[in-house]
């Protein structure tokens, strides 16, 4: 079985919630960003990574916005389920911006990146986070493979498309980053292809939006709910 979760911030206890505990060998968690365990580059984290690469299920995640990209990088690019990721360690993979898995028979479209909302409060020289907002590259490359795919059945991102971002920040009257163009691309994506159910994470809250979206935070659910 898939399994989705949202931003866990470098936070192990997170692989020992019960959600988590029901995953059995042969499944798969993926990780809607912010994953945070690539951080500082430590031995401490390098073993945190390894044990994670031997859970008995497979992780999977994009990147967020608080990510290490210049130590992320560093991993090549290598095939897998269709499309290039980066294995990090044995069972923990990278899912890569604008790329297209197939998993349990399902094709699963992947986007990572967004615009932090502590942007403005960054130290001049922190060049740790300056690769969180897609390339015009990875972008153009995103459509490229929707196109090609005319149709997928889940999408995963971390931040949602524009409209959605709109509806949950009203209902939760939230402090967080506005709409970006990032938001808008996606909004644009949701009428270029056809799909079962978008799920995202940035928005740190569950909750099921119509029958199509999906924001994920700390409860893990299966795909095909």
């Amino acid at each position: 079985m898939i399994y989705v979760t949202g931003d866990i911030h470098g936070d192990f206890g997170r692989f020992r919630s019960p959600e988590t505990r029901q995953l059995k060998k042969g499944d798969t968690l993926l990780i809607c960003g912010d994953f945070g365990f690539l951080w500082d580059g430590t031995k401490a984290e390098q073993t945190l990574l390894k044990k994670i690469g031997k859970l008995k299920y497979r992780v999977c995640f994009i990147d967020g916005v608080h990510e290490n990209f210049s130590l992320l990088n560093q991993f090549p690019a290598e095939e897998f389920c269709g499309g290039q990721a980066r294995q990090i360690s044995g069972n923990l993979w990278h899912l890569m911006r604008g790329e297209i898995y197939t998993m349990e028979g399902k094709r699963i479209f992947t986007m990572g990146g967004g615009v932090s909302p502590d942007d403005d409060f960054r130290a001049p020289d922190d060049n740790r986070l300056r690769w969180e907002i897609p390339s015009k590259e990875e972008l153009n490359r995103a459509l490229d493979n929707l196109r090609r795919a005319g149709t997928v059945d889940y999408i995963v991102t971390h931040e949602p498309p524009m409209r959605v971002k709109s509806f949950l920040q009203l209902k939760q009257n939230a402090n967080t980053s506005d709409v970006t163009g990032l938001n808008t691309f996606f909004e644009e994506i949701g009428k270029l292809c056809s799909f079962r159910r978008w799920f995202f994470g940035s928005m740190h809250v569950d909750k099921l939006i119509a029958s199509t979206h999906a924001a994920v935070f700390r409860k893990v659910l299966r795909m095909d709910m």
